[in-house]
């Protein structure tokens, strides 16, 4: 159900959850993984005017984790949002990653997170790792109750072959399921899911419990729709929530084919260039931009609920939320089917 919120410009889809919740997310949230100084450290008054210009701007749904900074994400949303009203905004974290203090030299995230606490993380998908997860969380956020706990990363990406994503799935499924399910009934948290990088493994959960929103990393963007095969329609028959996060792919989709973009976290072979390249082709055609195109088509979808972009500054945040504005010709999404771009049965914004 898509509606206006009174202060905020930016349309409300709302999504009841299997407890008989209803969560308004804002169409553009904000992805927080850049305030815990991944790539590159932020300072903490940017980071601070980072996160008021997503609210100034209108956006109501902020999504964090443990491992973003190892903590520090979680930190810096704290002041944020103790300042407003609980009812005021939609946020979600993530279980599956507790954090332990360790020297310097052993923190997890060397190189790619910079200036954090000395944590190390611990994989943990158990009953108990998931309550106390949570616990640690609600007093890194000083609230109360989370709207949506995903439990995070029990995929092939992070943990490196199929067989090792099925065994965190077997310890999620046997253990912290139970921990999520206890703390949607007692009004900890409205929702329950996961976050993946792989729409087969979101698809595997999603048929192995009673799971409200999932949160897909890429899997469904202007560059793939494979999505739509099975995960997406399942979605669709189970009234499932999803939240895309990459719209860009990593980039690609907001630089365009330069010299240099990053595709799924690494430099874009030269396929994926050319497809990007004829992408923008048709874009340019319609006097549309390859990154309004990107960050809009996602929303086509009945079941999504948000696309979060990062935002490492109030500028690009404040740009987001200017994209998010642009008017989108349907001829243009019946080009990219015409040419082969787009898959013929990818649903489009009105």
């Amino acid at each position: 159900m898509t509606s206006k919120s009174p202060d905020s410009k930016f349309a409300i889809r709302k999504h009841t959850s299997r407890s008989g919740a209803v969560i308004p997310f804002t169409e553009l949230g904000f992805g927080t993984a850049p305030l815990g100084n991944l790539y590159r450290a932020l300072d903490e008054d940017v980071a601070a005017l980072t996160v008021n210009a997503a609210w100034d701007a209108g956006i109501r749904y902020f999504d964090t984790a443990p491992l973003y900074g190892l903590g520090l994400a979680e930190t810096r949303l704290n002041p944020l949002l103790r300042r407003r009203k609980r009812e005021d905004y939609v946020l979600s974290t993530k279980i599956g990653r507790l954090l332990k203090v360790v020297p310097p030299d052993q923190r997890t995230g060397i190189g790619k997170f910079f200036d954090t606490p000395s944590r190390q993380q611990i994989y943990d998908y158990s009953y108990d790792g998931v309550m106390r997860s949570v616990e640690f969380s609600l007093e890194r956020l000083g609230i109360d109750t989370i709207d949506v706990l995903l439990a995070h990363d029990v995929d092939i990406f992070t943990h490196g072959s199929k067989e090792a994503s099925d065994q965190r799935i077997k310890e999620l499924m046997e253990g912290g399921y139970r921990a999520l399910e206890q703390l949607r009934s007692e009004g900890t948290v409205k929702a329950i899911g996961a976050g993946i990088n792989e729409w087969q493994v979101a698809e595997t959960l999603a048929r192995a419990g009673d799971f409200d929103v999932f949160l897909i990393a890429g899997r469904y963007t202007l560059l793939e729709q494979d999505a739509l095969t099975s995960f997406l329609p399942y979605c669709v028959e189970k009234k499932i929530g999803i939240v895309l996060g990459g719209p860009y792919n990593s980039g690609i989709l907001a630089t365009g084919p330069r010299p240099g973009a990053f595709y799924n976290y690494d430099p874009a072979p030269p396929a994926i260039l050319d497809r990007v390249a004829r992408i923008e082709q048709v874009c340019a055609a319609h006097h549309v931009k390859l990154v309004e195109a990107a960050l809009k088509f996602p929303l086509g979808h009945p079941q999504v609920v948000s696309v979060i972009p990062g935002g490492q500054s109030p500028q690009e945040v404040t740009r987001n939320a200017e994209i998010m504005g642009a008017k989108i010709p349907a001829a243009l999404w019946d080009d990219l089917k015409s040419e082969g771009l787009l898959r013929e049965d990818a649903p489009v914004p009105a």
